[in-house]
């Protein structure tokens, strides 16, 4: 499932591409005709991600003097295509330095792997990756888990598949499938959704949301390991990210959420905050610290060498301390190494 750094570059997509344009909208599947029809001959205003959820305002249309907001919820198989003239945004472009790293560069992964020894095979299909920077041309790019993009002859291309929802400008094409959620609000139901959610570094970066994420956590018995998956709780973090953040926090994932102490939950908060920027910025879930370049280079071509413990079942810890493990926790995969991961010291 797409984590909340995949939601926030495909809003800064709508926002390069979409923000300011009339769309033509519809449902090459038909099974979002009504919706595609509310939105279509509206113009783009806003785009926004919170968490897991994006959403993207649409300005009135003649007859009708509300906003409409669509909401998406990508869930474990949906994707975004976007065709045609695609302007990457600026701030997604990794390769002119790293975030939350010293003196090293970040890059992207067809630039590195000239840089990788001949035995070295990095991911088929990377988290995120982009063959094509810079200035806007024909080009088709897909967005969810993996970021893919191929030359484009025809525009509008055909749909590909069973496209849920198709918005299309004079030059930009983002073709929809397989959410989990996708419906037309108003903006008094859009403050209904968002009310139930937990916050977003990116969206409160200011103490407010670090109060209210520390406050919510030390009022529950739930462990911690269920709590940061729980999009009331903190919004944007999945399976990936939670293993990630507890074993940089050196955190048993069973521990109550009212067990840990205020100072330490500040902590995971603020290290939430930083790998979301980094995600954001790098399109990689990139979770280890303090490598060196080579390293670096390995790690953005290879998920297995970006993390700690995420599907490390059966190697030895990263700290040296027994082996990673893999257990059911809320029916996910949860891996985690339980020689240097511990509860906090009892309240006494």
């Amino acid at each position: 499932m797409p984590e909340g750094h995949s939601i926030h570059r495909i809003a800064r997509q709508f926002r390069a591409n979409f923000v300011g344009h009339r769309v033509s909208a519809s449902s090459p599947q038909g099974r979002f005709a009504a919706g595609a029809a509310e939105l279509d001959g509206r113009t783009v205003v806003a785009a926004t991600a919170v968490g897991k959820q994006l959403f993207v305002e649409f300005g009135p249309k003649d007859g009708d003097v509300g906003d409409r907001i669509l909401r998406v919820h990508l869930g474990l198989y949906g994707a975004w295509d976007f065709a045609g003239e695609v302007t990457v945004d600026p701030t997604l472009l990794a390769a002119g330095g790293r975030i939350g790293q010293t003196n090293q560069r970040g890059t992207f992964l067809e630039e590195v792997s000239s840089e990788l020894p001949s035995d070295f095979v990095p991911d088929a299909l990377p988290e995120e990756s982009l063959g094509s920077i810079g200035a806007p041309r024909r080009a088709r790019l897909r967005m969810a888990e993996s970021e893919r993009e191929t030359d484009l002859e025809d525009f509008p291309p055909p749909p590909i598949g069973a496209v849920r929802l198709r918005l299309l400008t004079e030059t930009t094409v983002a073709d929809l499938r397989g959410p989990t959620a996708c419906e037309v609000l108003d903006p008094e139901q859009v403050k209904q959704v968002l009310a139930k959610l937990g916050p977003d570094p990116l969206v409160d970066p200011g103490k407010k949301a670090e109060d209210a994420f520390v406050a919510k956590v030390r009022k529950k018995p739930t462990p911690i390991g269920l709590l940061l998956m729980d999009q009331s709780v903190v919004s944007g973090i999945g399976n990936v990210y939670r293993a990630e953040l507890l074993f940089r926090a050196r955190l048993d994932p069973y521990t109550p959420g009212r067990d840990i102490p205020e100072r330490q939950l500040r902590a995971l908060w603020r290290d939430w905050a930083k790998l979301l920027t980094i995600g954001v910025e790098t399109g990689q879930m990139m979770t280890k610290d303090d490598l060196t370049p080579d390293e670096y280079v390995r790690a953005m071509a290879s998920r297995d060498e970006r993390h700690y413990v995420y599907k490390q079942t059966g190697k030895k810890s990263p700290r040296g301390r027994g082996e990673v493990v893999m257990e059911d926790m809320g029916g996910r995969n949860l891996y985690w190494a339980p020689g240097w991961q511990k509860r906090p010291p009892a309240k006494g």
